[in-house]
Formats: C-alpha cells, structure tokens, sequence
C-alpha cells in the first residue's frame, strides 16, 4: 500500500484527507454542518476560475457538485459578501465572500496568504466562503458574513461555527505602522492593539486572531471558532504564498457546500 507523506500538522480540530488529487485539510467540527475543504499546492492552481479546468473538475467532484456550480467571486479586498444563486454559479461579482443554502452550489474563495474563512450554521443548513486580506480583515468581513447569514437566512450566530484556513501566520506577515491606522479606522478600537505585535524591525500582524475576535464579537461562540495553524509562508513545499512568490503564486481553495437542512424541513 503506497504511503502518502503527509503536510505539516494543523491544529488539533483540523484533519488532512486524502483525495485522488491530493491532500485535503478539514475542520473536523466545521464537517457535522457542512461538506468542506481547504487544498495544496497538490490541486494546483493559478490565475482566475477560468483557468485550471482539470483542477477546478476535480475540486467541483471533492466537493460533490458538478463543475458549473462551484460559485466563486472576483476577489476585491474588501468586505462585501454576497448572496449564491444556483442559475448564476458561473457569475463571478465583484465581492470578497459567498453565502448560500443551495446543497447543489458550493462556494469558493482563493487565496496566497489570505485568510480562507468558511462558516456554516448546520441548524439553518447554511454557510459562507469568505477571503479575508489585510484589506478585508481592516473592514470587518468577517462580522459582515455573519450579518448576511442572520438577516438574510434567519441564522442565529451563536449556531453558526467557524474554520479559518491556511494563510500567513503573525510569525511571518511583517507589516508597516500605516496598517494600524486602517485597522483604527475600521473601528475595532483596543482590539487593534493585540493583532499588531511589535517585531525586530516591522510589525508583525495576525490575522487569525483578528478574523477570530471578529468572529465573536458579530455573536459566533468562541468555542466554535477554529483556526487551523498553518502558515502558507513557512510551508512553500505545501502552500502557495504570494509574499514569498509574488505574482507568480498559484491560488489555495477554500470551500464549503451548504447542507440546506432548512430547505429539506
């Protein structure tokens, strides 16, 4: 039986699976809601949706739906999260997240060192894809996935749970004092003072403790928050990083497919 090395060890909630394609990381608490998953440099990718046909084919049967209904976005770096509907799957609109109750559309962001955040509500039969950059993060998109969930699906945050994953970790992402001034503009307040952490030379920001923060103040229960640990600049053999690459980075996928429990009631 042919053994398959294994990619660096996420966090205890976190499980890699092995696909036809390669290794498939997932939030074992996020799965009980909703099918999901966050790839490798092994499903390779590059450039938009329209590229990779072989890749996104394979992705669209890991998720179990069929290729013309994985929704995805063109990516802005900001905080506006739309709605997917089924008859527009192939629609890319101008956002940075999706959110659905369609079990037959999965939703996708891409990502080279921005946080992939995917939240489900498995009560509701709902979820979201968000890509979450620095840009992103300083405008709130978190909480406004959750705002979308609640007023447009009736979820309940504290049913909802959250996974975030691969992507540039505070032990890497070395910034300049002008971010600072974004975030403080945005209105997290004290809360900037902790994502920021003084370095030898920069700052370093974490963007998984303020998508998390984030996450609990718009009302999603700490214990439901889960954050998987990998940081895609210390891992080139694994993750692509546009920091470390540049331009020429490929693009990791996240991606969740809604259960639609409340449409099935």
């Amino acid at each position: 039986m042919r053994v398959h090395p294994k990619p660096p060890a996420p966090a205890e909630t976190f499980a890699w699976n092995w696909q036809p394609w390669g290794w498939l990381l997932t939030c074992t608490p996020l799965a009980a809601a909703a099918v999901h998953g966050f790839t490798t440099r092994q499903l390779a990718i590059a450039g938009g949706t329209g590229h990779n046909e072989a890749e996104w084919h394979a992705l669209a049967a890991t998720a179990g739906v069929a290729r013309n209904s994985l929704a995805a976005v063109t990516q802005v770096h900001g905080a506006s999260v739309v709605r997917a509907c089924a008859h527009e799957a192939g629609a890319r609109p101008r956002a940075d997240g999706l959110a659905g109750d369609d079990p037959d559309v999965a939703l996708t962001v891409r990502v080279a060192d921005c946080v992939p955040l995917l939240v489900a509500d498995a009560r509701r039969g709902v979820a979201a894809a968000v890509h979450a950059g620095w840009r992103g993060t300083a405008a709130g998109i978190a909480g406004a996935a959750v705002s979308l969930l609640a007023r447009s699906f009736g979820c309940a945050p504290g049913d909802m749970a959250a996974a975030l994953g691969p992507s540039i970790g505070a032990c890497c992402y070395t910034v300049g004092p002008e971010l600072t001034d974004a975030f403080r503009a945005g209105g997290h307040g004290s809360a900037v003072d902790r994502w920021f952490r003084p370095g030898p030379e920069r700052l370093h920001l974490d963007l998984w403790a303020a998508n998390r923060d984030q996450l609990v103040s718009a009302g999603v229960p700490d214990t439901s928050v889960f954050v998987s640990g990998l940081c895609t600049a210390c891992h080139p053999e694994w993750f692509y990083s546009y920091r470390r690459e540049g331009a020429a980075a490929g693009r990791l996928v996240g991606f969740i497919r809604p259960s639609g429990a409340s449409r099935q009631a």
